[in-house]
């Protein structure tokens, strides 16, 4: 018979306790495990080192709860964590899932919602690794600058690569733009209303009928826009979403706006990578540096922030404008490739809502992102 899985619960409230006990004592997969002395006590080493998920009862308004969960996630080694708490900010929610809490509760929360939250968490770890999506977001530094045309166009030469059902997922979160969808030509049916406050009712059924498919058999995931209305969602809407889309599909593509969102953060640092966009203009070179250096600094990210340098035009001589070197200098060390202008394309593919290569195959545009994209496993293929 295997071993149990062993469910930490770091609270010092009663009554929680009980009905945990409660919840727990007809289950013969998982056991329970109790730190009664709350989150100010420290946990001890080898209850920690048994825990396959931890749940953490804790006040977000007070900096000593705070600074505890930083250290129980720092010593749980990667442990995912279930917290329950009373309403907090987005800020604080970001921070919640930068430090490796998977799933937030409300107080009062019943033993069987957390028994639930905890299967559920059991069950992605079970999974391989493999099973769960990888996911590249692409985050413009300026208006303008071909963000979506991009994101379109990496998740089609991952789909190409990749050609299986349910292979690659485009996800729009541009919320004041529909763009995604106009630019494919398809229908937005995403509906954050349908989905709860906090996502909870968003689960992989739902998420198929919210989902527009492209004849290449790429998947939308993308609201219409409603004009002259600026809609702002919770995070953990947001981050339940990817969560089921990751789930789901294998890889995933991500549109993401130039505001910045409380959730933002979160992506990023979920994302295995990110490229900032930006075009071939000095401001556009500034903006991209700032933003790369900035979110690299701030953020423990996968792999590094890196820079797309779009509508690159090759220049030979001094005095014509920016040339390579120039973009090599500014961007040192964050460069990741740059995608020629190629507008009337561009402009001709947008017209027909179709991606750029059924306008014309081989162009130059998917070739630079085909580099971008699959450089490093030719890298490796070569030292192999």
């Amino acid at each position: 018979m295997p071993d149990k899985s062993e469910i930490l619960i770091v609270s010092g409230d009663g009554a929680l306790g009980a009905s945990l006990v409660e919840a727990f004592k007809r289950e013969t997969d998982v056991a329970l495990a109790m730190h009664s002395a709350g989150i100010e006590a420290s946990v001890d080493a080898a209850t920690l080192s048994r825990a396959s998920v931890l749940v953490a009862e804790i006040d977000p308004a007070r900096r000593d709860h705070l600074l505890a969960l930083q250290s129980l996630a720092a010593r749980g080694a990667g442990r995912p964590i279930i917290l329950v708490v009373d309403a907090c900010t987005d800020a604080v929610q970001r921070w919640f899932f930068q430090i490796g809490v998977r799933d937030l509760l409300r107080r009062p929360a019943a033993g069987a919602d957390v028994l639930a939250a905890c299967r559920r968490l059991l069950a992605g770890r079970l999974d391989p690794p493999s099973d769960y999506a990888e996911v590249t977001s692409f985050l413009p530094a300026a208006g303008g600058v071909g963000n979506t045309t991009l994101a379109i166009e990496a998740a089609m030469q991952i789909l190409g690569a990749r050609p299986d059902t349910n292979s690659v997922a485009l996800v729009d979160l541009d919320l004041h733009s529909d763009a995604c969808a106009d630019f494919l030509d398809l229908e937005p049916r995403l509906d954050f209303a349908e989905i709860g406050d906090s996502g909870e009712r968003l689960d992989p059924q739902l998420l198929e009928a919210m989902t527009t498919r492209h004849a290449s058999g790429l998947a939308l995931v993308a609201a219409p826009s409603v004009a002259g209305q600026l809609r702002e969602l919770q995070g953990a809407a947001v981050l339940r979403l990817l969560d089921v889309v990751a789930a789901a599909f294998q890889h995933v593509v991500i549109d993401l706006p130039r505001m910045w969102h409380p959730w933002t953060d979160g992506i990023l640092v979920g994302s295995d990578r990110t490229f900032i966009v930006t075009d071939m203009t000095v401001p556009g070179l500034r903006f991209a540096r700032r933003i790369a250096d900035q979110v690299n600094g701030r953020l423990t990210l996968k792999t590094p922030a890196s820079v797309i340098v779009n509508r690159f035009e090759r220049r030979f001589f001094p005095g014509a404008g920016l040339r390579r070197g120039d973009v090599a200098q500014a961007l040192d060390g964050v460069l990741a490739g740059e995608i020629a202008n190629n507008y009337q394309l561009v402009r001709e593919a947008i017209d027909q809502g179709v991606p750029l290569q059924y306008v014309k195959p081989g162009n130059n545009i998917s070739t630079g992102m085909k580099r971008i994209l699959f450089s490093r496993q030719q890298e490796e293929r070569r030292a192999s």
